[in-house]
């Protein structure tokens, strides 16, 4: 979600499960009567549910619960399939064909190959303005289209009949599997798209599923919503949970308090409450694929294009001190712009591969260096800016210890601005914003999953960053070396050094989610990337 730039923005992370029927002081309370209903908690609330526009994870978690593409992922990366029932690769990787099973659409009318037509078109086309039209580029014409060069009726995808989809690719694309799985791919409706008009998912009325659950009770503005089981899903024997009900919750003891009182089944914990239940067995740390990182808009400010600034900023920033004593809940300071286990070659991790330790270390006496040189080289004595953070416990405390570190920095005056975290994504891909606190989840096992945000033309590059080298690499990453596997990993080695090196954002941590799980709540399935959730499997003894 993708953002978590904010997704995909893969974006801020869902809360989660909690388990554990504890009290704040360990005291076991009793246990809930039997249900087939889990409450499960989330950080923030969900954006969008229109597949051609979400940008953030929760959607991207919401829609993958109540959608389904071609193929689904499922534990250790596998896929299975989906609306597919098989599919074939030609033999120079250009030509995917995909045979549909005969499925259904919540409102009971079929699902074709014509609805993926329609949507992955409806998503390119410049009007529509969608954040991940970008991913769509190794299909032919998508790149054209997108820049307003070419008709959408062009995209290198065709449905012959109603059951089988040809899509044509300008170059070979190893991960292509990965991404129909991805809500970004998953079909549309026309007919819903048009008797919903500019409202299409803006409610959970006002959108048309064909997934394993439905999405009830969300009204577009809501902390509130639920997923129930889909009748028309066409395996609807797959679905275990009568109910999934959703509540938001941002500030951690509330949430704690919730649970302890068995109004929600689950809670993310935070700071403190995680060493008070670091010896429970019902406390899971899950490794997360979540990136946080500083971006600073390099557009609206010409003092952020100062490659000194960059440099003195993050040399300011401990991460250790970050991860250990601000936020401990098992996140871990960043290797990197590419999280920990997005990809290996020869059993070398590319977070580890990639590394420049001097881009996340700090060294204060460094950092004042820099400072002093990109001061004079900008013609500044000193600056204030402002930070944008969500207004959710972990980015506003995130927030205040960068500001804090930050005003080492003489001259350098940093406020903290937090917002709801709809208001800040909007903020965020419109370029209204001095610094902001960003977030990415990878979406699929392959570190381009990340390093593809980076380039000049990317929008969820929210800090407009450019590196002539950096674009090169990636372009031969997904071009000329995109069949050797040892030409690609070494490109796109060289591009995150290249990032890195030149601090085109401040990479922070790799997130963990602290989460207690009630004992009787089995078949949770996480995944580190998105759509990080799956709760098809999940019973209550």
């Amino acid at each position: 979600m993708i953002l978590i730039n904010d997704r995909r923005l893969r974006l801020l992370p869902v809360i989660v499960l909690v388990g554990l029927a504890v009290t704040g002081c360990g005291a076991k309370t009793a246990t809930k009567p039997h249900q087939n209903t889990v409450h499960w908690m989330q950080a923030n609330p969900i954006s969008s549910m229109d597949i051609s526009k979400m940008t953030d994870l929760v959607s991207d978690t919401t829609l993958n619960a109540t959608n389904e593409g071609l193929l689904r992922v499922v534990k250790g990366n596998k896929l299975i399939p989906g609306v597919a029932k098989r599919y074939h690769v030609s033999k120079d990787g250009l030509t995917w064909t995909f045979q549909l099973r005969h499925s259904k659409w919540s409102d009971g009318t079929p699902v074709t190959a014509k609805d993926f037509v329609y949507s992955w078109r409806r998503t390119v086309a410049p009007k529509t303005a969608g954040q991940f039209a970008y991913t769509f580029d190794h299909i032919k014409n998508a790149t054209a289209i997108n820049q307003g060069k070419d008709s959408p009726k062009r995209l290198g995808v065709q449905a012959i009949g109603n059951y089988r989809l040809v899509v044509h690719l300008v170059k070979p694309q190893s991960y292509f599997k990965y991404l129909v799985s991805q809500a970004y791919f998953f079909p549309q409706s026309a007919a819903a798209v048009k008797k919903f008009g500019a409202r299409y998912g803006t409610s959970s009325q006002r959108m048309i599923y064909n997934g394993p659950f439905k999405l009830t009770g969300w009204n577009g503005t809501n902390d509130t919503w639920n997923l129930v089981k889909n009748p028309e899903y066409w395996n609807p024997a797959s679905v275990k949970p009568t109910k999934i009900a959703f509540q938001v919750e941002k500030d951690p003891a509330t949430a704690l308090n919730q649970y302890q009182s068995h109004k929600l089944d689950s809670v993310t914990l935070s700071g403190q409450q995680v060493a008070q239940y670091r010896h429970d067995k019902n406390l899971h740390l899950r490794k997360n694929a979540q990136m946080w990182f500083l971006e600073m808009n390099q557009k609206k400010e010409a003092f952020f294009r100062n490659a000194n600034i960059r440099k003195a900023i993050s040399l300011s920033i401990n991460r250790k001190q970050l991860t250990n004593h601000v936020l401990q809940d098992g996140s871990t300071p960043s290797k990197g712009f590419v999280a920990l286990g997005l990809g290996a070659r020869h059993g070398v991790d590319f977070a580890n591969a990639a590394e420049v330790t001097s881009a996340v270390t700090d060294n204060h006496k460094q950092a004042l260096t820099y400072w002093r040189k990109g001061l004079r080289q900008t013609g500044h004595k000193s600056v204030s800016y402002s930070l944008l953070v969500d207004d959710t416990d972990t980015a506003k405390r995130t927030g205040e210890f960068i500001q804090s570190e930050l005003s080492a920095l003489p001259g350098f005056h940093v406020t903290t601005s937090s917002m709801p975290f709809k208001s800040r994504l909007t903020r965020s891909a419109n370029g209204q914003f001095d610094m902001v606190l960003s977030s990415w989840t990878g979406d699929y096992p392959d570190p381009m999953t990340s390093l593809s945000n980076m380039t000049s033309h990317s929008s969820y590059n929210h800090g407009k960053w450019h590196n002539a080298r950096y674009d090169q690499l990636i372009a031969k990453a997904e071009g000329q070396d995109a069949t050797n596997p040892a030409k690609r990993w070494a490109d796109m080695v060289a591009a995150e050094k290249t990032l890195a090196n030149d601090q085109g954002v401040v990479v922070l941590y790799q997130a963990a989610i602290a989460q207690l799980v009630r004992s009787n709540i089995k078949g949770i399935q996480f995944f580190p990337e998105s759509p990080q959730w799956d709760w098809r499997n999940v019973t209550v003894k």
